[in-house]
């Protein structure tokens, strides 16, 4: 009888502009390109088992997890010497197991809505091919919420939710972007933060 082999596992950990946030790079997919879960807390978690167990470490305050790596946020009375390594062993443990890091299925595609105005579609476009990857680099995501009024709202996710440069990054790329694009955007406001 042939055993289940465990999956060979590597993961290295990156550190991105948000000093309390770490990401955690492994070498295979997590979750479908494109798509990404935000775990503000605990109690979020309910379709992420790992997610679920970072929680349980106390210095944990955000689980963000996207294609290929998980960015974990810690609270500032930590620093990350003393976890990253903790962090980092049980993450690779539970993928080792060949657990899913989310466990949820699309029967559509979740970023874009065949509902969506001309306007919208192009903007989650333009999101989805120059912005997220770029986020991504860093550890977060930022996603499209609404557009009204000539305003695109986002939500920051992951590294990006608290990171002292998101500001900068949200006017000074993203409405850079979009504005020069797109003529109907006049402005990009981050929602949740």
């Amino acid at each position: 009888m042939l055993k289940a082999q465990a999956r060979p596992v590597h993961l290295y950990m990156e550190a991105n502009p948000n000093p309390n946030s770490l990401k955690f790079v492994a070498n295979f997919m997590l979750v479908d390109e494109g798509v990404s879960f935000d775990f503000p807390d605990a109690e979020s978690a309910g379709n992420s088992q790992l997610a679920k167990e970072l929680f349980n470490f106390a210095a944990v305050q955000r689980v963000f997890i996207a294609s290929n790596f998980v960015t974990v946020t810690k609270s500032e009375e930590v620093e990350w010497p003393e976890i990253q390594n903790i962090i980092r062993d049980h993450i690779k443990q539970y993928l080792e197991s060949g657990h899913k890091a989310v466990q949820v299925s699309y029967d559509k595609d979740p970023l874009f809505d065949e509902n969506d105005s001309e306007i919208v579609k192009k903007i989650k476009g333009i999101l989805d091919e120059y912005i997220r990857p770029a986020v991504e680099q860093d550890g977060g995501a930022i996603v499209f919420h609404s557009f009204t009024d000539g305003v695109v709202k986002v939500l920051l996710q992951g590294s990006c939710s608290g990171c002292p440069s998101s500001t900068i990054t949200l006017k000074a790329g993203i409405q850079n972007l979009l504005t020069r694009m797109l003529p109907e955007v006049k402005e990009v406001q981050a929602e949740g933060i």
